[in-house]
């Protein structure tokens, strides 16, 4: 598989958790929602969590690509410190000594981009452009994946600082599908982040 491959892959995986969204919301001709509210709330963080997921898996696949000398869509060539043999040993290069490589981990992607490609590139700098954007992210994926004291509160804190006002006891549903107040064009929170990795994917890629 192609890094153009990768990268439509991850696009129709994130149009899908969008279709996924929308279909649960669907109403009848009254106006009434064809799913019961606990329906609609479990969709659409598994979708979340599917978006994310995919961002991960199209990160990993580009950092395997790269390293065996892959160039971009357009024809660049990133420069890279390592050679592997193939995408497995890539992969296993990725991961070292440990259990696995934490591509949901952007600080830590970061370091491994400037390991092994010269300036981080093509990974950087659309990374750093959007960490803080990313490390929101995380913590909705935390919430999404398992929902404690801690993830609550990170939670809360992160949505004082999108609605500029406390939202105690929000849940990850209700952020998700809230207007954005930063979008100029009226998306909700999960239409914005969608987006916002859709194009970083493609920079990356590109």
């Amino acid at each position: 598989m192609s890094l153009s491959d990768s990268l439509a892959t991850f696009n129709a995986g994130a149009a899908q958790c969008e279709s996924l969204i929308s279909n649960a919301h669907m109403v009848d001709a009254a106006g009434n929602h064809l799913l019961p509210e606990i329906d609609r709330k479990q969709i659409t963080c598994g979708a979340f969590l599917n978006l994310f997921v995919a961002w991960e898996t199209f990160l990993e696949d580009a950092f395997a690509k790269f390293m065996i000398g892959e160039p971009t869509i357009t024809g660049r060539t990133p420069v890279k410190f390592a050679a592997p043999a193939n995408i497995v040993s890539a992969k296993k290069m990725i991961i070292g000594v440990n259990r696995y490589f934490d591509f949901g981990n952007h600080e830590l992607v970061k370091r491994m981009a400037c390991l092994y490609f010269d300036g981080g590139e093509p990974f950087e700098p659309h990374l750093s452009s959007i960490l803080s954007d990313l490390a929101d992210l995380r913590t909705m994926r935390n919430a999404s994946a398992h929902l404690t004291s801690t993830t609550q509160s990170a939670l809360e804190s992160l949505a004082q600082r999108i609605f500029s006002t406390p939202r105690p006891r929000i849940d990850l549903y209700t952020m998700l599908t809230s207007g954005d107040p930063a979008s100029t064009v009226g998306n909700t929170v999960f239409a914005e982040r969608k987006g916002l990795l859709l194009a970083a994917a493609q920079l990356i890629a590109t």
